[in-house]
């Protein structure tokens, strides 16, 4: 019985078809090895494919972010700056957040810029003493929590200026209008940064404010003018006032003392009545004492006093007819005068 060749058989000598009967040789062998090559190549894309998939979880948080991992779309874990590794995509994947970049939001900066004459925007806001101010505030903050910062607020931006307008008209409602206006700002702003802070932390936000910075703050374009005049008249009123107090000042001390002087000179005058009273009793009852002991004497010696008081006054000259006579000659009248 003849043996039958294999068609994978490669020896020449053994090949049961003609040498140049190519057409009838089987082609088995191949068409095997483009496959056995294609099956290897596709096992090695295939793991090439793994790896990279694998090594796309490695990430890197730079020493001013925070990098948060979420795991089928929920917070995992917060990662610290450095290198790290999280379950590739889409098992896990990674927010980085900044933490130290100072972001601002301005308020009423473009309305105003933008507004016609006659026209109120959310910049013009209600005072305690029901006056209309216009003011430009500008907030300078940074996300202090990544976690609370992605997932507790849809608009970061516009919950902190929504939160930042009700804040300042709550703190300028309840102020007057010429100390924000004239000088009394870091009240406003300190009062404004504080309040906020409560409500992004009541809120969740993970967002710490920084500074408030009041930029601006006057009347409404469509009152300057009146108001101007206002503070005009102000000024005009604290100046005579001002006037009037230092005239009170000057004519006040004057007043008193020209007061004091009289009041001293009555007291004078009072004392010296007094006492001219009281000596000319004192003296009146010497002169009593004196005549109860001695009528006669004290009769004669008043009658001889009075007698002299009166005829010291008087022109004439009485003469008593003695022995004496009187030289004709004489200057009597003269006399009399150069004895005064």
């Amino acid at each position: 019985m003849a043996k039958t060749p294999s068609p994978w058989d490669n020896d020449d000598n053994n090949n049961p078809w003609p040498e140049n009967d190519v057409s009838s040789a089987p082609s088995t062998k191949k068409n095997l090895q483009p496959t056995i090559n294609f099956e290897f190549k596709w096992w090695w894309v295939a793991l090439v494919l793994v790896l990279l998939w694998l090594a796309s979880g490695l990430y890197q948080v730079q020493p001013n972010e925070e990098g948060v991992v979420l795991r089928f779309g929920a917070y995992h874990e917060t990662t610290m700056p450095g290198l790290h590794y999280h379950l590739p995509y889409p098992i896990e994947n990674v927010h980085k957040v900044n933490i130290t970049q100072e972001r601002s939001i301005n308020l009423g900066v473009q309305e105003s810029q933008n507004i016609s004459a006659n026209t109120f925007t959310e910049s013009h806001m209600l005072t305690g003493d029901e006056n209309i101010v216009d003011i430009n505030l500008t907030i300078v903050w940074r996300v202090e929590n990544a976690k609370d910062y992605l997932f507790n607020m849809q608009n970061p931006d516009q919950t902190v200026r929504v939160a930042a307008q009700s804040v300042l008209r709550e703190i300028v409602g309840q102020s007057q209008m010429m100390p924000i206006i004239s000088g009394d700002r870091g009240k406003v702003e300190d009062e404004t940064k504080e309040e906020l802070q409560k409500v992004l932390n009541e809120f969740g936000a993970g967002i710490r404010i920084v500074r408030v910075k009041l930029q601006k703050a006057d009347p409404p374009k469509q009152v300057v003018d009146a108001f101007n005049e206002v503070q005009r008249a102000k000024a005009d009123m604290e100046r005579f006032k001002n006037e009037a107090e230092a005239y009170r000042n000057e004519i006040l001390p004057k007043s008193r003392g020209e007061a004091a002087q009289r009041l001293q000179n009555a007291e004078a005058y009072r004392q010296a009545v007094v006492n001219k009273a009281q000596g000319e009793a004192d003296r009146f009852l010497s002169v009593y004492g004196a005549y109860k002991n001695g009528k006669d004497v004290t009769t004669k010696r008043l009658y001889l006093e009075t007698m002299e008081k009166v005829l010291g006054n008087s022109d004439k000259v009485i003469i008593d007819s003695g022995k004496n006579g009187v030289i004709p000659y004489l200057p009597l009248d003269k006399l009399n005068k150069g004895g005064n």
